[in-house]
């Protein structure tokens, strides 16, 4: 799926990953279930070899019971990129257009191990008590889309009760659907709090401690 300037391009990106990071890919083959189950595999396939850190691990979303119970995957296709630990970051639909940056960039901050918020973030999320579960609604046309996935997936690197999905609108219309899904970025916090647009670290945090009061 990649041109080979493409794959020079993406092999560079990732050469200064530092620490392994496992990517499992729940998927599922069987016709009509999954629309773009197929090439985001083929995808991963050619991303993962770029790069002698990454390891990619196929599971069945229907059969892998476990794995899919542990993980907490409700939708495919899903990539779920851990390290040494789970950050429950999840990446949901095929990760095309801008989206692609967001899965490398994801990629290189877990290899890094270090979130790369602000001090000020690090020292205001201690105050969380309790889960936070982050739906940050993204398209592949969206150019403001990668910045609100990322900062999400920094706040869930940061602090272990914030969790984050990234999840590509259109493959899942019935998510539009549910949660109004009118613009992207969108981002839902604990199904009770939204906002749309890709605010400022300092902006989204405070969105999170609104939501958690």
């Amino acid at each position: 799926m990649l041109r080979d300037s493409d794959r020079t391009e993406v092999e560079n990106r990732l050469k200064g990953m530092k620490n392994p990071v496992s990517v499992f890919l729940f998927t599922q083959q069987l016709a009509g279930m999954c629309r773009t189950c197929y090439e985001t595999e083929q995808l991963l396939k050619e991303v993962v070899p770029l790069s002698d850190k990454l390891s990619l691990e196929i599971r069945n979303f229907v059969t892998d019971v476990d794995d899919v119970r542990k993980l907490g995957i409700d939708q495919i296709p899903a990539i779920c990129p851990v390290t040494d630990k789970d950050h429950g970051i999840r990446l949901y639909g095929i990760p095309s257009g801008y989206e692609f940056a967001t899965l490398l960039e994801t990629f290189l901050l877990l290899c890094g191990g270090a979130s790369g918020v602000a001090e000020e973030t690090q020292t205001v999320l201690q105050s969380l008590t309790k889960p936070v579960q982050l739906k940050v609604f993204v398209t592949p046309t969206c150019p403001y889309c990668p910045r609100a996935a990322i900062t999400g997936i920094q706040l869930a690197m940061e602090s272990d009760l914030i969790s984050c999905s990234v999840i590509e609108i259109s493959e899942f219309p019935h998510l539009a659907q549910k949660y109004g899904v009118m613009g992207v970025p969108k981002v839902v916090i604990n199904e009770t709090r939204s906002f749309e647009g890709a605010l400022p670290e300092k902006g989204f945090v405070e969105q999170i401690l609104q939501t958690a009061q």
